[in-house]
């Protein structure tokens, strides 16, 4: 499954917790947040500065890896 920007971070680490250590890396700490459960990526990217672009393909090349496992 393809993560896009107007997906959640439950959703993200719904489909596979392993995603935590990416969020962490690009400064994003709120995984525990009730926030992570009703903001898109893209609005919690906003609020952090992060590039949600880059956040989405990142998580996408790590859960490709996992499919073809």
């Amino acid at each position: 499954m393809a993560v896009n920007k107007e997906m959640t971070i439950g959703q993200v680490l719904t489909i596979n917790r392993q995603t935590a250590p990416i969020f962490l890396a690009f400064g994003m700490h709120c995984l525990g947040c009730p926030v992570s459960t009703g903001e898109s990526i893209q609005d919690a990217a906003a609020v952090h500065g992060v590039d949600a672009d880059a956040l989405v393909e990142e998580l996408n090349k790590f859960l490709a890896t996992q499919e073809e496992k």
